[in-house]
């Protein structure tokens, strides 16, 4: 059926001192997701950041706006919002005392779902997909400490269920492959599972081809997957992933260059998937033929 591609337009890292154009207002990032559509991709992945300071947040309302903003464009794009979030443990040098420093930011299981419960008040802006992160992990060799223990990961994806959106599981490493093994056993995930594997990410899985072949032989027999990987490894991880029949991310998120010392722009990102895929004989697909791969309903 071809290759979808996905556009991840800003995500929540610390990159505005870094790029010159990394979107963080609403209409912002609501542009660059509209812009990333008329490129090719066929689904675009939202972050929030407080217009303020740059910073990610998880304001329901900036996500309101942003959904709002794309669906009045009349772009016929797929909506996957991040639930990333409200799992930060920031440790501090004093772990006897005091565990827990400046910076955490932890919520149990339906408060890191906040925005998709108001953005599901108006069908318009329900969201067809969101990402469920699989696992805990230590990112870098820092203080940083994800945490998404499997008594938050169970009543997390039975919610997502609940409110008819399809959950993009995210697996940064092989552990993660195992729960959504174990989730699909146990019935928390209707349909094929959509399956993303994260790699080049400090503390997860590298950047390599034989991992990727490692993540795609665990995965749940029928699932989609995709594949992205950052920085400068992640248009080499195009080819590679659309090469073994699986479907594709870029974006801000990801990777600020193009190519070294040139910035990055998420259509320009999309516009060189888009011709990696098509240089290797393959397709590009639509955000309508993707829908039917995913088995997504649009009820707006």
């Amino acid at each position: 059926m071809g290759t979808f591609i996905t556009c991840a337009v800003t995500g929540g890292a610390d990159t505005v001192s870094r790029h010159p154009r990394i979107p963080v207002t609403p209409k912002e990032i609501a542009d660059a997701a509209i812009s990333a559509a008329k490129a090719g991709a066929a689904i675009v992945h939202l972050h929030a950041r407080d217009p303020k300071t740059g910073q990610q947040s998880r304001d329901p309302e900036l996500f309101t706006e942003i959904v709002s903003l794309i669906r009045d464009s009349d772009t016929d794009v797929i909506i996957n919002v991040s639930c990333g979030m409200a799992g930060d443990l920031i440790l501090t040098d004093t772990p006897e005392t005091q565990p827990a420093g400046a910076g955490t930011d932890l919520l149990g299981p339906r408060g890191r779902l906040q925005h998709l419960d108001r953005l599901c008040r108006d069908p318009r802006l329900k969201p067809e997909i969101c990402t469920l992160d699989c696992g805990s992990m230590n990112f870098g060799d820092g203080d940083l400490v994800y945490l998404a223990p499997a008594t938050y990961l169970r009543p997390m994806a039975q919610h997502i269920r609940s409110l008819g959106i399809k959950p993009e599981l995210e697996v940064f490493e092989l552990g993660h492959l195992a729960f959504v093994q174990k989730m699909s056993a146990e019935g928390l995930l209707d349909g094929a599972p959509l399956i993303q594997f994260c790699l080049g990410i400090p503390g997860g899985a590298p950047a390599e081809p034989f991992i990727l072949d490692a993540f795609k032989q665990l995965a749940p027999t029928g699932s989609v997957w995709s594949a992205f990987a950052i920085g400068r490894d992640e248009l080499r991880f195009v080819s590679l992933a659309a090469g073994q029949g699986g479907n594709v991310r870029v974006g801000l998120e990801d990777n600020l260059y193009l190519e070294k010392g040139v910035f990055a722009d998420n259509d320009t990102l999309v516009e060189r998937a888009v011709g990696l895929i098509r240089g290797m004989g393959g397709s590009v697909m639509n955000a309508a033929d993707t829908r039917q791969k995913l088995g997504l309903d649009r009820a707006h």
